[in-house]
């Protein structure tokens, strides 16, 4: 097990990609901290067992960042893995989203990760070492018309990835994101495969000519987390199905 002993936390982590790579690093050997504002995480950390716990906060809200690090800290003693994974979408046209919605998704998506980071990261320099990765998105390179504060917040944490590996090298501490691609979640079946249309618009443009899942992007997150990443900091692994490398459309199978 890569991660034997290791202690992580996982936002987001009730549902999705963030449940997933949750139960990875669990079988890793990692011993994780299950956060969430959905009560349901609860019912998530149970299932792991007693490697796993889980404490409710809005990561957007430095106070509750602070309560769940504080959290982690009293449970197990010290903070190896951050996963930032935490994230909501919005859609609305340009010209009709209201300024609360997208206050509303780059708080969540990119505050929470600059607050969460800085705060795991203080106690990460007192050993000299640890891990964070941030969840991204192809949307980070690519865009779509309207999902305005997510593209926006997805590029924002590109740059935060990247600002914050070079900050933290000095002190032991690595920096890299993932950024996936449309992924078998709750969240994307109501964003962007909510009819056979739109699946077909997302396949059209996927190489490989499927959808991903969850496990599939926790592997990477395993990795990151792994002394196999030793030598890695500041960048974006992109799992899309070759999305990023398509500049036309490919067959879809009905």
């Amino acid at each position: 097990m890569k991660l034997q002993n290791k202690i992580a936390i996982v936002t987001g982590a009730s549902q999705g990609i963030g449940l997933a790579c949750a139960e990875r690093l669990v079988r890793e050997g990692a011993r994780v901290m299950l956060v969430d504002i959905r009560p349901e995480g609860a019912q998530a950390a149970a299932a792991l067992g007693e490697a796993a716990r889980f404490f409710r906060a809005d990561v957007g809200i430095k106070q509750e960042v602070d309560a769940m690090v504080q959290a982690t800290l009293d449970a197990f003693g010290r903070i190896d893995i951050l996963v930032n994974n935490a994230g909501v979408t919005h859609a609305a046209d340009f010209l009709d989203l209201a300024e609360d919605d997208f206050d509303r998704v780059l708080r969540i998506n990119l505050k929470s990760m600059f607050l969460c980071s800085q705060a795991v990261a203080r106690d990460m320099v007192t050993r000299g070492e640890g891990c964070i990765i941030n969840m991204s998105s192809v949307n980070a390179e690519l865009t779509i018309p309207n999902q305005v504060p997510y593209v926006i917040s997805k590029g924002g944490v590109n740059q935060l990835t990247r600002v914050a590996s070079i900050a933290l090298a000095q002190h032991g501490i690595r920096v890299n994101a993932i950024g996936p691609g449309t992924i078998l979640t709750e969240l994307a079946k109501k964003a962007v495969l909510g009819s056979p249309e739109a699946r077909h618009t997302i396949l059209s443009r996927t190489p490989l000519g499927r959808c991903g899942e969850p496990e599939e992007v926790a592997s990477i997150a395993a990795f990151l987390a792994s002394d196999d990443a030793s030598y890695m900091t500041g960048q974006t692994l992109y799992a899309d199905g070759g999305r990023l490398a398509l500049n036309y459309t490919v067959p879809v199978k009905e």
